[in-house]
């Protein structure tokens, strides 16, 4: 783009005009970013210039929503619905709380049993719960009602749900803002299919390798692991399980074990919006390691930090297989070097855009918040049952987005609340099989990889099995000033719908080979453009509304703070500062001298070795 004359100025000014009438922030046409290249983060379809995504952990839209808006109010904090709020689709409205065709009536939890154990969320036994659409055989296939450690667990487990004495938060931001109740994952399986699909609507493109062979550039396996489903001739397969990524030192418990990793080949929304020049950042809770790479081949950064849940048991922050951007080569930051500046956050560099989550307090306090950001709790606060819980997850959910409200970047912003796979856990819609596989190899339930509902839906898009789906239904909220209030959206979406909606905000193409992202539903139908609401809507601790009020007239001014951790911008001894991410938006990762690998971020933290370790249970 040429630099514009008087005209072209002018005309800029009248469209900044435009944009801040509907609650948007302008920025000009020739921005650029910390290393001078053009920012085109502002240029979108929609007045959303910034999408934050919350993705939290194994739940079922059953399993939160059962009786929304209905709480029994016998315990926990109090609820009372607005007068009028929209049915949804849950078990209290479809009459199977006193009457269901499972082994086990649904029975509701309390705060008491925050604490449960996980459930068998695993791609074969997910389809099988389904049983052609009945969905009567949840606790045949996916109940887990025994587990150690203090855990709550009963017989009939699985089909149990909480209701807003427990998830207080996420019931209050669905009578404020739009709760999606036709939302499923994008295929069967746990949590690493669930990553991907929401970066790049894609499972297929997997390789082993050997982890061995380092993180920089590490080599394929010469036989496919057994985590590459249908592998083809050159070992490319689908990833259908939980796999740690290849790029990641902190993988494989930091490298004390030596099984295969997952590499994923093919695009994700990183790339397109790199190409686009559309900011964008992952920032995960325990990234920041706790003991630096020291630079030196063969050495590993390692992540060991904890925090304690509600139920008292230490559990390490981060999750390697949760990481997605971590399996692509182009999207990776193998060694977690921190970003050296909060100008950097977002844009290319040596973090290569994956980060701490004190780096998204960071850029949203300096008022430089990326125009993507995708956000992942600290595992104690992620909501994944046996180390987490909806008590510790409405803490990170009202923390977050109560920071996000009083910053003056959350006129334009959009919060997404969307979850990786449903645990298991019981919800009585059966999703629509769209997309069809064909896998008969025998799976640990001694039954085909595919159920017959996969085997006799439509061709496998591109050839591409073991993507059968879509999976279960899980809560999805959208949280703006353009969100419609107390509404619920009935469209049908899926994970790799948030995707879409980001390559059509910012116009970044799409991913192709496959990907869902051209099968996914829209968001749209979430916002009201032409209505903002133009409030906050702040919540307390236990999840109660403390305070709803219009935008204040001013907002604090931004607070710009060094950062810290291993080669991090305030103790850059190596001058890392000035490695320059490549065209293709790998960062330069040099090596780190001995005075900066001893430093240790803690933010906090206390030090950890396990990342589950025993638990006294809530």
């Amino acid at each position: 783009m040429t630099r514009p004359g008087r005209t072209g100025r002018a005309a800029a000014l009248v469209a900044a005009a435009a944009l801040a009438a509907l609650g948007g922030s302008a920025m000009p046409a020739a921005a650029h970013d910390a290393h001078g290249a053009k920012d085109n983060s502002a240029k979108t379809t929609t007045p959303i210039k910034h999408v934050v995504v919350l993705f939290d952990e194994n739940i079922s839209f059953d399993h939160y929503f059962a009786t929304y808006p209905k709480a029994a109010n016998t315990d926990g904090t109090p609820f009372e619905a607005a007068k009028h709020t929209p049915k949804a689709n849950n078990l209290a409205n479809a009459g199977l709380l006193t009457q269901n065709p499972n082994q086990y009536l649904p029975s509701r939890l309390g705060p008491a049993q925050a604490m449960t154990c996980s459930q068998n969320h695993s791609y074969g036994p997910e389809q099988y719960a389904y049983d052609n659409g009945k969905s009567d055989k949840f606790v045949e296939n996916t109940e887990q009602d025994k587990c150690s450690g203090g855990l709550f667990a009963q017989p009939g487990m699985v089909m149990d749900y909480y209701d807003g004495n427990t998830t207080t938060a996420i019931w209050n931001y669905a009578q404020h803002y739009t709760l999606g109740d036709n939302s499923f994952s994008s295929t069967y399986g746990p949590s690493t299919p669930g990553a991907l699909n929401l970066v790049s609507g894609q499972t297929h493109g997997v390789v082993s390798v050997d982890a061995t062979s380092g993180t920089d550039n590490p080599k394929q396996t010469a036989t496919p692991s057994s985590f590459v489903a249908s592998p083809n001739a050159q070992g490319v397969g689908t990833l259908s399980g939980d796999t740690d990524p290849a790029f990641d030192d902190c993988s494989d418990n930091n490298h004390a074990s030596t099984g295969a990793l997952a590499e994923m080949t093919g695009k994700n929304i990183g790339d397109l919006l790199n190409a686009k020049g559309v900011s964008w950042g992952w920032f995960q809770g325990g990234f920041r390691p706790s003991t630096p790479w020291d630079g030196t081949a063969g050495s590993y950064a390692k992540c060991q930090t904890t925090h304690t849940n509600v139920g008292g048991a230490a559990v390490t922050d981060y999750s390697p297989h949760h990481s997605p951007f971590e399996y692509y080569k182009s999207t990776a930051n193998p060694h977690h070097l921190a970003p050296a500046s909060v100008d950097e956050i977002g844009h290319n560099g040596r973090a290569n855009h994956n980060y701490d989550l004190t780096d998204f307090d960071a850029a949203l306090a300096a008022q430089k918040l990326p125009a993507v950001s995708f956000l992942k709790a600290a595992a104690y606060q992620d909501a994944h049952p046996g180390n987490s819980d909806p008590l510790d997850e409405q803490n990170f959910l009202v923390s977050t987005i109560n920071k996000i409200q009083q910053s003056p970047e959350w006129k334009s912003t959009a919060v997404v609340i969307a979850y990786d796979d449903s645990d298991g856990w019981y919800d009585h819609v059966a999703p629509p099989v769209l997309n069809g596989s064909t896998d008969t190899k025998t799976g640990s339930n001694g039954l085909a990889t595919d159920s017959p509902a996969c085997q006799s839906g439509p061709a496998a898009v591109a050839g591409y099995q073991d993507r059968c789906g879509p999976g279960p239904r899980q809560p999805l909220l959208v949280i703006s000033p353009y969100s419609k209030t107390n509404h619920i959206d009935h469209t049908p979406t899926e994970q790799a719908s948030i995707t879409s909606f980001i390559e059509q905000n910012w116009k970044t193409g799409k991913i192709g080979d496959g990907s869902f992202d051209q099968r996914a539903g829209t968001l749209d139908n979430a916002f009201d453009f032409q209505h903002p609401n133009k409030v906050e809507v702040l919540l307390g601790s236990n999840g109660a509304v403390s305070k709803v009020a219009p935008f204040p007239k001013k907002y604090p001014a931004p607070v710009v703070q060094p950062i810290s951790g291993p080669a991090g911008g305030g103790v850059d001894t190596a001058k890392l500062a000035s490695a320059s991410a490549s065209s293709t938006g790998t960062s330069a990762l040099l090596p780190v001298t001995a005075g900066v690998a001893a430093v240790v971020a803690m933010g906090g933290m206390a030090w950890g070795l396990r990342r589950r370790q025993s638990r006294t249970g809530a």
